[in-house]
């Protein structure tokens, strides 16, 4: 196991969601509903969020609080911030995508898709980890993208992700340091990176959510039920990393090894001989 373990079948407490007005993000209100857990739900539709509360407050008897917030917007942020001091899990699953060529791109959507996808993750999971450290138990589950490890690969079929694949490589990083900074404690922090899955994300940039009921687009992929279960699967082993389609975590351990190799080359102090012009250097 990578680290501590939160096991949501055993377990119960509150747990704050954010993105939770329809995909993975509902799913994982859904299956904590299942297990006990009561919930604050955080999405920009009001509507959805009201709705999915109702049902999940009737099916499985639990205590849902719902908090309309865009949390792009720092007032919104600042809100929610304030409510996840006590939780037991925060799932960062709050995500904008801002597709498009980077140099055509309005500056303003990309600004957006940073402040959702790594400034309101950062925020609230800084709001949230003290809180756990102090009471001796909690979890943080923060939603990234296979995306995060396709830097090299140019669009199409995959879309002009310049920045979205940024922030998601951001998010792993940042959840497996922080697992390093914090292992030993009572806390357990999570990356989960899906691939492409059946949801409305690829419907809009994230400029707008999606009016109306909730969709899927036209692309499919996997079941974000399926995601869901994986992670929380993956929290209760202690799991820093989670690939829901991904068999064999050996390529997660040659990552590893491969950031070690990278980190190798400075023990020396000198520059790489492949580096090094020939001839005279003019001093």
């Amino acid at each position: 196991m990578d680290g501590m373990a939160l096991d949501t079948t055993k377990t119960t407490g509150t747990a704050l969601i954010t993105g939770a007005s329809s995909g993975i993000g509902a799913v994982y209100a859904r299956q904590l509903a299942e297990r006990g857990w009561g919930l604050v739900l955080v999405a920009r539709r009001g509507d959805r969020l009201e709705q999915l509360a109702a049902a999940l407050r009737d099916e499985h008897g639990v205590t849902v609080q719902t908090l309309t917030a865009d949390l792009s917007q720092a007032s919104d942020l600042t809100r929610v911030a304030a409510r996840a001091v006590d939780v037991d899990l925060l799932v960062n699953n709050a995500g904008i995508n801002g597709y498009g060529p980077f140099a055509q791109t309005e500056a303003d959507l990309l600004t957006q898709v940073l402040a959702v996808n790594v400034t309101a993750l950062t925020v609230l999971t800084r709001a949230a980890v003290p809180g756990m450290l102090t009471r001796g138990r909690g979890a943080v589950i923060s939603v990234a993208s296979l995306l995060a490890f396709a830097g090299s690969l140019p669009p199409d079929p995959l879309p002009h992700r310049a920045v979205y694949g940024g922030t998601k490589g951001y998010v792993v990083t940042f959840t497996r340091t922080l697992a390093a900074e914090l292992a030993g404690s009572p806390v357990s922090v999570q990356v989960v990176c899906p691939g492409l899955t059946a949801t409305e994300f690829h419907l809009t940039r994230g400029d707008l959510p999606v009016p109306g009921e909730e969709k899927v687009h036209d692309d499919g992929g996997m079941p974000p039920e399926d995601v869901v279960e994986a992670s929380l699967s993956a929290l209760r082993d202690g799991e820093t990393m989670c690939v829901p389609g991904l068999e064999d975590p050996a390529a997660v351990e040659a990552l590893t090894a491969a950031e070690g190799t990278l980190r190798a080359s400075s023990r020396g102090g000198q520059i790489a001989g492949r580096y090094r012009q020939t001839g005279t250097r003019a001093d």
